[in-house]
This record gives C-alpha cells, structure tokens and sequence, in this order.
C-alpha cells in the first residue's frame, strides 16, 4: 500500500481524535469559565486580578505623581489629580513642612482655577497638622489618617496602598462605577446600603501584596476603559468576568442619577477705580470661593437703565463701604456653579467717597498689575486680565 493510500486511511480516525480534544478543551474552558463568572469567587478572583495587573503593565498612563511614592506626592495628587497644577505645586511647595510654613493666599493663589477652594484650606490645614502632632512625617496608621482635615475613607486608603503598600480598598467614582458594572449592582451604589456592597467588594479584591499598584489598576480602567455612558468593553481586560456585560446592562448599570435642575442666576461685579487702582476684597467664609479676593459681586434683578444704575449704587455701598458713579458694561461671563447657571455682568465705576458702616471683609486698593499676586476665582481672573490687557 503507497503512503498516499495509507494516509487516507487513517484521515477519519486521525479527525475523530481532533474532534475528542476539542471537545474535551470546551468541557474544560466551560468549567473554568463556570467558576469565573462566580463574581468574588476565587477562581474569578484569581483572573481578575491577573487580567487588570497584566493589563496595567501594558496601559498605563506616565502620569507626574506615579513617578515617584513619596507620600507628599501621592496625597497631594489624590486631592489635585490635575497634571499642571500638580507640577506647579510641588514645584513650590516641594514638602510637607514647605506647604505648613506657606500662607494660605499662597496655597489658594496655586490652586487657583481647580475650584472646590475648600480642598486647598484643608490640604494646609492637614499639613500644619502634621508637623505639630507627627513631627513633620506622615502618619502610617488608618485612624491617625482619616483624622486629617479633608481625608476621609477612600483618600486614606489610596494614600496608604499607593504610598506605603498597605492593603488599604478604595471606593471612588471610577470604581464605584467598575464594581457596580462587575457585579451587576442594579440599584443605587451611593445609598448606605450600596456603599456596603460595594465597600466589601473593594476589600474583597484587593491583593495580599503590591495592594498599591492593584488600586491605580483598578482607578485606570475605571477612568480610561469603563467609562460613565459607553464603556469600551471590547478593550476591556476583564469583560468576560462582568456581569452586566453578560446582561447587556452596561448602560444601565450604575442606576443613572436624577438630572439635577439648573437655576438661572443674573449678577454684577463691579470694577471700582481709584487714582490708578482697583478695589478688591477677601470673601469671607460664608460666602462662595471663601478667602478668595474679588471684586464686589451680587446678585441682581434690575433689569437695565435708573434701577440697575441705583441697584450697582446701594449694593457697592453696602458690600465695600464705597459710593461710586457707575460706567459703562465691561463685559459679560457667563459660567456655571454646581446646580446655577450664572449670567455675570462686569460693569465699570468710579469711586466718589467713603460710606460708614458699609465694609464687609478685608478691603485692598490695587494696580491691575498687582492682581496676579492674588488669589481669584476664574471669573474674577478673567475679570483682572481684561483690566491689565
């Protein structure tokens, strides 16, 4: 028999072997898979940590604070998580004894344009903190932490894990939103018994070791992969662990929040001008942008001509203590705070006198070319360029 003729002889038995292990390699893969698509088991956990590890080593943005795990860095960034404003800051503020011995207009003049001004205040606070009660060096244990100014249970345990390895979970929006999606959390992940669920899921994940490293693993593919309204699941390391991927929810998982209802708001900010100056004052603390300067800014109803003339007049005079001929409109900002969306009329005026019993906070006539030295909001920055250019 030629060896063509005995090749074709055993070509059935040689496919019918093929055949057994294929379908030996299927039963083996629907078992493997079975055990996976236990959320929190610990087949599943084993793959999932290995899927979002490999995928970190390979994905992984060169971001300025994973540079290095000195602990200043890695808090500073866990409040800021802005690149040029994380590098201009450290780059003044190099330590924690730099940021305690600043001033705090020095600290809100950095950070000025992130917004959320009370993080700033804090992040001194915390700092001042640590050089009186820890002698200048970070605390290492979770309840000395969370007593910090501004620190509360997720920026502790990224502080902790990132900095110091401890096995410290994180709960954030990125994750929130990962975890609700791997588990198929259908309801509301920000009620009291949503945060449990997914709290416990954070402890359960993490790693006994590099506990760190597994966190920012986690904040990158929520951040970059599993995004809020269309998840790239194909990209996605550990897809075939999700279950609202299998479910098709992915939209729909998180429970999406109420659209929140937007208030117009109309107000003035006026531009006092004095021999060569402006006037600005320090907000006070219950006011918006706390410790910021700015010019007098209120709202207004008025809508143009006498009554917004006599409404700039009595409002400046009660604010700043000033009475002044109002000029013309400067310009017009508009721009959004939380739920408001404001309408921001800049208006023009000249001093005329003092008025008794009118000042509300700190008060400072300054050149235009000194408002760079000050801290202000972005409106209120925008406000001092166009007087400088």
């Amino acid at each position: 028999m030629s060896d063509h003729r005995q090749a074709i002889r055993w070509l059935p038995q040689f496919g019918s072997t093929l055949r057994i292990a294929a379908e030996m390699k299927k039963r083996n893969l629907r078992k493997l898979n079975s055990a996976e698509t236990t959320p929190l088991g610990a087949a599943w956990l084993r793959a999932f940590r290995r899927r979002l590890l490999n995928w970190y080593t390979r994905h992984a943005r060169d971001l300025p604070w994973r540079r290095s795990r000195d602990v200043y860095r890695v808090w500073v960034s866990e409040i800021m998580l802005q690149q040029a404003y994380f590098k201009r800051f450290v780059a003044t503020l190099p330590t924690i004894a730099d940021l305690a011995a600043a001033d705090e207009q020095e600290v809100l003049r950095l950070w000025e344009g992130l917004g959320y001004y009370r993080r700033a205040r804090q992040l001194h606070r915390a700092a001042r903190e640590i050089v009186e009660r820890h002698d200048g060096q970070f605390p290492r244990d979770i309840d000395s932490v969370r007593s910090l100014p501004g620190i509360g249970r997720y920026t502790a345990g990224a502080i902790l894990s990132i900095a110091f390895d401890q096995r410290a979970p994180i709960l954030e929006a990125n994750t929130i939103r990962l975890f609700a999606r791997l588990l198929g959390y259908r309801d509301d992940p920000k009620t009291t018994a949503g945060q449990r669920v997914l709290w416990d899921a954070a402890v359960r994940l993490l790693p006994r070791s590099n506990a760190g490293r597994f966190n920012q693993a986690l904040m990158e593919v929520g951040s970059l992969v599993c995004t809020p309204k269309v998840p790239d699941c194909e990209a996605c390391p550990v897809a075939m662990l999700c279950t609202a991927r299998a479910d098709g929810a992915q939209a729909n998982i998180p429970l999406p929040k109420p659209r929140q209802r937007l208030e117009a708001v109309r107000e003035a900010c006026v531009v006092v001008r004095r021999r060569g100056r402006v006037l600005v004052r320090r907000r006070t603390p219950d006011e918006r942008w706390a410790g910021l300067w700015d010019f007098p800014r209120f709202e207004i109803d008025a809508a143009n001509g006498i009554a917004l003339r006599r409404m700039l007049t009595s409002a400046v005079a009660n604010i700043a203590g000033v009475q002044i001929q109002p000029g013309p409109r400067l310009a017009t900002i508009k721009h959004g705070v939380t739920r408001f969306r404001i309408t921001l009329e800049c208006f023009e005026a000249e001093y005329v006198d003092a008025v008794s019993g009118g000042q509300n906070g700190d008060m400072k006539w300054l050149r235009p070319a000194e408002l760079s030295d000050y801290p202000l909001s972005t409106t209120g920055r925008k406000i001092a360029d166009l007087l400088v250019s």
